[in-house]
């Protein structure tokens, strides 16, 4: 936090932290075995800022939320409720004039704005790492570029290239286009507007999760109304546009989906007392076109005015139409954030089924 204007409130309800409240890091993920095809090239790097996101401790997360939740006019509701007291108001969507200044006003940082992570080397190094399955050939990387030239629509691109990405057994799943109509409503982030509804988004089925209620225990975490298999707790969302489409749109849409993201993984944790170290991105979106792919880190810190800000850093911009080794690099960098979500979601689901058991034992 920046100390020129330290907030009295904040000082006032212990929020800032000390050197032992600090939480370590997390290990970093394991190494998969290079194949031959698949080397790691090198990579251009991005300029990073030298400020530091502000601290957010496992002490403070609590009272956070709390305060988050409260700047709405209205009791945040889940999917549990009968009725719906804000059903009737107004909400802007996505596409809709003034839903960028809302969401800034709401917190929602966008990447010219937001400070990288502290674990921005780790997330760049993941993207690159070699794969052990075989790489894309020739004449699929020469049809992706004929399929996203003569393109007509989004629908279209989507389809060609859901292939790209892996389709994991059952009980790890994907879904495209639906609303987060489960989601709570006006808890700060999302205040005035609709429901998030990225293009695509991956992770756990609510099933996974038993014995754990965590519908009942964790704010967010659950995205579908009146759905037993409602993805639960997801780590990476992504937002297309067709090849003609405003790429400067999907980013907006993409900040507001990885602050639902974080807002329900920072809820997961706080239920355990838990929080991820400060500055950590543990939330991936992606942004494409069909011809460049788009990839941001986003996580939450509280600003001076006593609000939550949740970032939106720009990881690595690529390029899946110039070259046929940029393509098999997007390709590898897409699969390898697949893989980090779905290990990310189960070491989630673990914890709070750990969590859950020991607490029911004590009760």
């Amino acid at each position: 936090m920046d100390k020129k204007q330290t907030s009295p409130e904040l000082s006032q309800a212990g929020l800032l932290p000390t050197q032992d409240e600090q939480v370590p890091a997390n290990p970093s993920a394991r190494k998969r075995q290079p194949d031959s095809d698949e080397g790691a090239g090198p990579r251009k790097k991005r300029a990073q800022t030298t400020s530091e996101p502000a601290r957010l401790t496992r002490k403070n997360l609590a009272l956070l939320n709390k305060m988050n939740n409260t700047e709405g006019s209205k009791k945040t509701s889940t999917h549990l409720d009968s009725t719906d007291s804000s059903s009737t108001r107004k909400t802007l969507s996505t596409t809709a004039s003034g839903f960028v200044l809302q969401a800034r006003e709401n917190g929602i940082l966008d990447p010219f704005d937001s400070k990288p992570p502290k674990n921005l080397k780790d997330i760049r190094k993941r993207l690159a790492e070699p794969r052990a399955t075989p790489s894309a050939t020739v004449s699929a990387y020469k049809n992706h570029v004929y399929t996203v030239g003569v393109a007509p629509n989004e629908a279209t691109l989507v389809g060609k290239m859901l292939p790209l990405l892996i389709d994991y057994p059952k009980g790890y799943k994907w879904a495209l286009n639906r609303g987060f109509t489960a989601f709570p409503k006006d808890v700060g982030f999302n205040n005035g507007l609709s429901a998030p509804q990225p293009d695509y988004v991956e992770g756990l089925g609510l099933e996974e999760y038993r014995p754990l209620p965590v519908y009942k225990h964790v704010n967010g975490a659950v995205l579908y109304k009146d759905d037993l298999h409602s993805m639960t707790l997801p780590h990476l969302a992504g937002e297309w546009k067709c090849p003609s489409g405003n790429m400067k749109g999907a980013e907006a849409t993409s900040g507001y989906d990885g602050a639902a993201l974080v807002y329900a993984r920072n809820q997961a944790l706080a239920y355990q007392g838990k929080s991820d170290p400060p500055g950590h991105a543990s939330i991936t979106t992606f942004t494409t076109n069909g011809k460049e792919l788009n990839f941001y880190a986003h996580y939450a810190a509280p600003a001076e005015n006593d609000k939550l800000e949740y970032h939106q850093y720009l990881v690595k911009s690529m390029s899946l139409v110039n070259s046929h080794r940029e393509y098999k690099d997007g390709r590898r960098a897409l699969r390898n954030e697949q893989d980090h979500a779905k290990r990310q979601s189960e070491a989630l689901r673990d914890q709070l089924k750990a969590y859950y058991k020991k607490k029911d034992e004590r009760d």
